[in-house]
């Protein structure tokens, strides 16, 4: 079958397609043939090596498609069944091996590519808004990247909530998207010197009780700069890069904050939170408190070039990879 490998860490040419031998499932797996897989920043970290994967590997963490073989020992599902996935290296291809205690049933009205879009950043924004920081109604919240798959997501289950998004965005185009999810707020962070002051002065000179930040390095400064007293920040991904060592004395000074850098993993650790989580972004999404918005879709074939799109902030939303098959006969447009 084909499959984009990983020989060597490093940017999105180190993404090869290759020709792989069929993967065989083993007790308690299943074989799923691909029909969507979804581009996360996580990719990208494995594939620059931040988070160390055996080489060579397959990237791709999030997917949906079909079970067609089960090993010895399986319960939780049948061949024929639509599943979807997160966590699990492998997606870019148009087969992939999981622990079939992993594989999260889809329900009738939820296709293959809304789960591909959906359930890694879905289940990620729900344990933010609910755990790592539970969003009360009234909450004023900064989101940055708030135009990106995962920054439309949260403005919008923020909102849901009842609380305010704040948001910060690179284009003013970027800033009607984040506008139409939500955000009473969207600041140009490249249009302001100081964005922690401007921050401030759209919440009456106020700090915020929580930033959710999934950028990193270049606003981590000003996340903490935004906070209240005994303010959270819930540092959920480095996009920009990691963040440079620091004293924690700065907690401290800033008013007694609290850091968080949380992990989907950990909060999905067991099946019955898996399902649950899952169950709930799918009921948000039938409910349309959730749109999922798809602006990519790339052939296997074209791993790299979504890499390169997603690194350098060329697109907005959800981008998936799909097998060459499936991809034939997408109306000309649908890429951004």
């Amino acid at each position: 079958m084909r499959a984009i490998q990983v020989y060597e860490v490093g940017g999105p040419e180190v993404l090869q397609e290759a020709k792989v031998d069929q993967p065989r499932p083993g007790p308690g797996e299943a074989i799923v043939e691909v029909a969507a897989s979804g581009v996360n920043f996580l990719d990208v970290y494995h594939r620059e090596g931040r988070y160390s994967l055996p080489l060579p590997f397959t990237p791709g963490t999030e997917g949906a498609g079909t079970v067609v073989e089960v090993g010895p020992d399986v319960a939780d599902v049948a061949v024929g069944d639509r599943v979807g996935w997160v966590e699990i290296p492998g997606t870019y291809a148009e087969r992939a091996v999981v622990d079939s205690s992993r594989l999260v049933p889809l329900p009738d009205d939820i296709g293959f590519e809304t789960a591909a879009a959906v359930l890694l950043q879905g289940m990620t924004a729900h344990y933010l808004v609910t755990d790592a920081y539970p969003v009360q109604r009234g909450d004023t919240v900064l989101v940055h990247a708030a135009a990106g798959g995962m920054g439309l997501l949260l403005t919008q289950l923020i909102t849901h909530l009842g609380g305010r998004v704040i948001g910060t965005t690179s284009t003013a185009a970027k800033a009607e998207l984040a506008k139409r999810a939500g955000a009473a707020e969207v600041i140009l962070s490249s249009a302001v010197d100081d964005l922690a002051a401007e921050v401030r002065r759209l919440n009456g000179g106020q700090g915020l009780p929580v930033v959710f930040d999934g950028v990193g390095a270049h606003t981590f400064d000003a996340s903490l700069a935004s906070l209240r007293t005994r303010g959270h920040l819930v540092l959920f991904g480095a996009a920009s890069g990691a963040v440079p060592p620091f004293d924690p004395i700065r907690l401290a000074q800033g008013g007694s904050l609290t850091l968080i850098r949380p992990s989907l993993g950990d909060f999905i650790a067991d099946r019955s939170e898996l399902l649950r989580r899952a169950a709930d972004v799918f009921e948000w999404v039938r409910s349309k408190a959730l749109k999922v918005t798809v602006t990519g879709r790339y052939a296997l074939s074209e791993a790299a070039q979504a890499h390169s799109d997603l690194e350098a902030r060329r697109t907005t939303g959800k981008l998936l990879v799909v097998p060459d098959a499936a991809f034939i006969g997408y109306r000309e447009g649908t890429r951004s």
